[in-house]
């Protein structure tokens, strides 16, 4: 465990060595969650529209906010650094488990997401969205936000570990982002043309999606949370299998 420990702690300090890497973090998805309201939100009165559940728009489109804030980990790049130094080959000579590999960037990544995701909300709440799950729900929030960019971060990870390049592993994070816009995004996904609501169905972050927002407008509605859970639970068992093979068979 105290391996686990280690590489967490030099992972953090790594992230708190680079400040100014935040920024976009937080600024970009508040500038997406400010547009896309200030388009939309007088089509959706909250008096009238029966999918915000009396909220205004803005609790709507907070989920999409967060996901996307979720999806700007910098895990990949930083290993592509320790590989770049030869660093990651002294790694997997030390005599540590290959998951604590895995694990130690990710852990930092989950808080780092954590911590984002909480000033995120509590942004929001002066502008009239409430979460109405209760505490409860806000911890649930806040953690399927986590677990979400730890999945994303792994899966880049894993380009990381095969191609060994800066350049390619943030060019491969823009295969990523059309699934975060291929979701119900704008309207729930009985609302969506009926091509939209096929992809929207067959992609999984739209069950992250729709579990974030029932914390956000419902009371604790199980079942589409349990739904956001399985999948970010399914992805990170897949991406922790494949970057602890992807090591064990790095040359």
């Amino acid at each position: 465990m105290n391996k686990y420990v280690v590489l967490i702690q030099r992972s953090i300090r790594e992230a708190l060595r680079t400040p100014e890497a935040l920024f976009p973090t937080i600024f970009i998805p508040l500038f997406f969650l400010v547009v896309n309201v200030g388009q939309a939100a007088e089509i959706f009165p909250s008096t009238s529209t029966p999918f915000l559940a009396g909220q205004n728009y803005a609790a709507f489109q907070l989920p999409s906010a967060l996901l996307l804030a979720a999806s700007f980990g910098t895990a990949a790049l930083y290993l592509v650094e320790d590989i770049e130094g030869g660093y990651f080959d002294k790694l997997r000579a030390a005599p540590i488990p290959r998951t604590a590999i895995v694990f130690g960037r990710l852990a930092a990544e989950a808080l780092k997401s954590a911590a984002i995701a909480i000033v995120m909300v509590l942004i929001a709440l002066p502008f009239g969205i409430r979460i109405a799950s209760g505490p409860l729900g806000f911890v649930l929030l806040i953690l399927l936000t986590a677990t979400w960019a730890v999945v994303f971060s792994g899966f880049m990870q894993l380009i990381a570990l095969k191609t060994r390049s800066a350049a390619a592993t943030n060019s491969a994070g823009l295969i990523f982002f059309p699934l975060l816009f291929l979701t119900p995004n704008f309207v729930p996904r009985p609302l969506l043309t009926r091509p939209m609501e096929i992809a929207a169905t067959y992609n999984p972050v739209t069950y992250i999606m729709e579990g974030m927002r029932s914390l956000v407008l419902h009371d604790l509605e199980w079942p589409a949370i349990g739904r956001g859970f399985a999948v970010v639970a399914g992805a990170g068992a897949l991406m922790v299998l494949f970057s602890v093979r992807s090591i064990r068979r790095y040359d």
